[in-house]
């Protein structure tokens, strides 16, 4: 578990996503967590300036460290390469001549608060090296290959060979420029009706996706007590396709296996209006927000702390006094997370060629796990935040091979950031036989 965030010297964005920036470096922490440490005392304008830079120098790290790296003697201190990090950071962000002397500067002046005088040094004329390395680059050709598709838009070079096989060079380049960048806020309304009053028409833009909008800057309080009063729920339109594919039915009973963090939940529990949604998930800290999510929820709505692996062995549902067949399941598999790296901007650092292998038989097991649950003639949507055949198309096949025509495949849903304007994922619905 995170630790909470401690600061060792003035509290501000900059410091503090240094800080961040080490322990990243060193312990491998997770962003999300990361950020999900600072304490609550810290201002709404410091955390949301805190993420941008802490985002920006992880999603940049490749392209940023590739220029840094054969200047310097010896690796430098964590803390000096999170310095260069950022720095390399603000100089992508782009400005004039001023920008970069200013970028320089801060630099260096933090350099000597939070390291030494001699690093500070260092940092002065290697950042200097820096912004005119990037000053000198350009967008690499339509023809380029892995290697410098990979350094210019900092991805892992075996990912990038990996999407250039699956999707080919126009759509690789056009994803690679996507998770570059930062991700919008959308909220899907809750409310009937599903558009904002008038009075908050304002603060939201349309999207094509029906009942999301983008969620504007500058009024994040009235959005944060429109969230607390049950208006909207921060979320990407891609996750309307599983919920929509369940097509959940007013009076039902409906499982959603792997709840957390309870989205999904509460799209189910509005759809129908009536009914009852048993949300499951593994103990553990995701379920703090789980709890504080399904709190919001209009319907009836059961938390149950589970393994849906393990749930029919161990009779939690009779435990619970809930059915222990369904007549519609949802499951959200955890998997690469492939398409959604503008949000999480770390996972192509953490992820290896092995990952996909590893997820997609998980991803089987846990499929026939909650096939179980399935009542006859009911239905059952897998779905994942990835954009890999291996973790999708195959994982189905592979199921529907094992179970011999008690399941069949009615409906499936992909999209792809590039083609589709937001996250990426894929959602199936598989019917069960009723004899």
């Amino acid at each position: 578990m995170t630790k909470p965030f401690k600061p060792s010297g003035p509290v501000d964005a900059w410091t503090i996503s240094a800080e961040l920036l080490v322990r990243w470096l060193e312990n491998k922490e997770r962003v999300d967590a990361l950020l999900d440490s600072l304490p609550r005392s810290l201002g709404r304008t410091e955390r949301a300036r805190c993420q941008h830079l802490l985002f920006g120098a992880v999603r940049n790290l490749g392209r940023i460290e590739a220029i840094f790296t054969p200047l310097l003697a010896r690796p430098p201190r964590s803390i000096v390469k999170a310095v260069l990090l950022l720095a390399g950071y603000e100089l992508i962000e782009g400005g004039n001549d001023g920008h970069t002397a200013r970028v320089v500067h801060h630099a260096v002046e933090q350099t000597k608060t939070i390291a030494s005088q001699p690093e500070a040094k260092m940092v002065n004329a290697i950042v200097r090296k820096i912004a005119a390395a990037l000053a000198a680059q350009t967008e690499p050709a339509k023809s380029a290959g892995a290697i410098e598709l990979a350094a210019y838009y900092s991805h892992p070079e075996w990912l990038v060979r990996r999407w250039l096989a699956q999707f080919g060079a126009a759509a690789t380049r056009t994803l690679l420029e996507w998770n570059q960048k930062p991700a919008p806020v959308y909220a899907r309304w809750r409310i009937a009706g599903g558009a904002p009053a008038e009075a908050d028409a304002a603060l939201f833009a349309a999207t094509p996706w029906a009942g999301f909008y983008e969620v504007k800057s500058g009024a994040w309080s009235r959005v944060e007590t429109l969230i607390n009063e049950g208006v909207i729920f921060l979320q990407d339109p891609a996750t309307r396709h599983a919920v929509e594919l369940l097509a959940p039915k007013a009076g039902e009973t409906v499982l959603d296996a792997c709840a957390a963090p309870g989205g999904k939940s509460l799209a189910i529990s509005d759809a129908m209006g009536t009914g009852r949604v048993v949300a499951l998930d593994l103990a553990g800290p995701r379920i703090e927000r789980l709890t504080q999510n399904l709190s919001r929820a209009k319907g009836d709505v059961a938390l149950v702390q589970g393994d849906v692996m393990q749930v029919e062995r161990l009779g939690v549902f009779e435990e619970h006094n809930l059915p222990k067949a369904y007549a519609a399941v949802l499951l959200d598999v955890p998997c690469s997370n492939t398409g959604v790296m503008r949000h999480r901007v770390d996972v192509k650092w953490r992820l290896q060629a092995t990952d996909f292998f590893k997820h997609a038989c998980q991803q089987g097991e846990m499929l026939s796990a909650a096939a179980r649950l399935v009542a006859p003639g009911g239905r059952l949507v897998y779905s994942t935040c990835s954009l890999d055949s291996e973790e999708n198309d195959s994982v189905i096949k592979a199921f529907l091979e094992k179970t011999r025509g008690r399941f069949t495949l009615e409906a499936k849903r992909i999209s792809q950031p590039w083609a589709d304007g937001h996250d990426g994922s894929a959602a199936f619905v598989l019917r069960k036989a009723v004899g």
